[in-house]
């Protein structure tokens, strides 16, 4: 499964964003923590898929689940 972000040094200073991209994972996370939907963000960054965003949300839950049991 590929990661749905990737983190280097030459993209962003190395700031976690979406593969492909230069959109910080953290502005989805600054979106939905405002009350804006997941439409909004992909509008706003034509450049990321709402795959990327699903697989992000998927992988973060999955770590949230394992590092509570």
């Amino acid at each position: 499964e590929t990661s749905a972000i990737s983190c280097s040094p030459d993209v962003m200073g190395g700031t976690p964003v979406f593969s492909g991209t230069r959109v910080p994972v953290q502005t989805l996370l600054d979106y939905l923590e405002a009350g804006e939907s997941i439409d909004d963000f992909l509008t706003g960054f034509p450049s990321v898929s709402r795959e990327q965003v699903i697989g992000f949300l998927e992988q973060a839950k999955d770590r949230l689940v394992a590092a509570a049991s």
